[in-house]
């Protein structure tokens, strides 16, 4: 399996298995990816995910050039994302995703880190989009997210040099939330995820949602639909549980109605 899927609690840990090939992606291992996107997104018990690539040599080194860069697909393929190198296929969710980066995180492995929410890296983790250094781009997401993410002087630097930096230089600029050893990767993007499950889940998934659309609205828009959120958020069992819990001083049990 060259993509596994496991349950820890409320949390799905989402590994890529091909550290022979340092986690590298070809189609079936997007194909397995988006699959494992989809089940957590249909699962109310999952309420936050981990991913991470097996052994630390490597998050996710990119594509299999191999696999796609000789053999383009069809023109026609244009007009169908699905059957694409898309990295960040199924990753249309609203429950958090955090990057546990152990090794290289390069090309299509940066584009898929930049589709989580948090990232936690190891030390000796280096970032980069190397791809016109092959005479393509960083596609499928790379020249948007990046430049989304980081200031434009740093995004343009890695897009056009190709140059990779360190995990406190990504660290620095804020591509990443924490750096720590290796050995303590996995495990603090877990506690991340769980500290995110033990909160009211369509509060969270609703917070992700309204900061994921903020980039596409004008404040009023972005504002208005907080309103509605609000309203919504008011009238469920979560949020009465919540209040009752804070006048109890306990922690609230929140079970996602």
């Amino acid at each position: 399996m060259s993509i596994t899927l496991e349950r820890e609690g409320q949390v799905a840990v989402v590994t890529i298995r091909r550290p022979e090939r340092l986690n590298t992606l070809d189609m079936p291992t997007l194909d397995a990816l988006r699959d494992a996107w989809i089940e957590i997104r249909d699962d109310d018990a999952l309420r936050a995910a981990v991913l991470t690539g097996e052994g630390e040599r490597a998050f996710c080194a990119g594509a299999d050039l191999k696999d796609f860069l000789p053999r383009p697909h069809p023109l026609r393929d244009l007009w169908n994302p699905g059957v694409e190198l898309r990295p960040d296929r199924g990753l249309e969710l609203f429950k958090p995703v955090v990057a546990a980066v152990n090794g290289y995180c390069l090309g299509g492995g940066l584009t898929l880190m930049l589709s989580t929410d948090l990232r936690v890296a190891a030390e000796h983790a280096t970032f980069a989009t190397p791809e016109v250094g092959h005479g393509i781009l960083a596609s499928c997401g790379g020249t948007q997210r990046l430049a989304q993410q980081l200031p434009r002087a740093l995004a343009m630097e890695m897009l056009l040099t190709g140059d990779r930096i360190d995990a406190e230089t990504a660290l620095r600029w804020g591509l990443v939330n924490r750096v720590v050893p290796a050995a303590d990767v996995l495990p603090t993007a877990l506690e991340l995820a769980r500290r995110i499950a033990r909160n009211a889940p369509m509060a969270v998934q609703a917070t992700k949602e309204l900061a994921l659309r903020s980039g596409d609205m004008d404040t009023a828009s972005g504002l208005r639909l907080e309103d509605a959120m609000v309203r919504l958020l008011q009238d469920s069992e979560d949020f009465a549980e919540g209040v009752k819990a804070f006048a109890e001083r306990r922690p609230a049990e929140f079970r996602g109605r």
